[in-house]
């Protein structure tokens, strides 16, 4: 199975005025909470799936963030071994993503969970350390560089 391509991904850190960064806990993992992410469509750069992503999974619209940095390198993880050959048709190994810090140019009303196909059940502002302890462990790797990369 190691032979198998990395999906392309984006994945977004959206921060608040505070610094604080966005959470979602996954409705079908409860206990498992991310920042939002998604495939990229064929012919799509990463930014704009990037902003396609953030209106799909969290109801923010483009003209509702301000894109702060991008990360200059994709960032990749590998399923664990239990979820291998069962997520994505089985067609990938895991993860390369491109990840963006936006900061949210509205309110918390601008969130909206409510979604055409919803992800997330629940949602919160996290702290750094938050972000990493309560994120699946396989993705922690992922978080820690991500924060590099993206925050100062």
């Amino acid at each position: 199975m190691t032979d198998l391509p990395y999906r392309p991904c984006v994945g977004v850190m959206l921060i608040n005025s505070d610094g604080l960064i966005f959470t979602g806990e996954r409705i079908d993992t409860p206990g498992a909470w991310q920042m939002p992410q998604g495939g990229i469509d064929d012919g799509e750069d990463a930014q704009t799936a990037a902003l396609r992503e953030l209106e799909e999974e969290i109801g923010v619209r483009p003209d509702q963030v301000t894109v702060l940095k991008a990360s200059n390198d994709w960032v990749t993880y590998d399923l664990p071994a239990h979820l291998l050959g069962k997520v994505w048709g089985g067609k990938y190994r895991g993860q390369k993503q491109k990840w963006y810090l936006m900061r949210l140019d509205e309110g918390d009303e601008a969130i909206n969970l409510e979604t055409q196909h919803p992800e997330f059940g629940a949602w919160r502002w996290s702290n750094r350390l938050d972000l990493i302890e309560n994120i699946v462990p396989f993705k922690r790797d992922v978080y820690q560089t991500v924060i590099s990369a993206l925050l100062p």
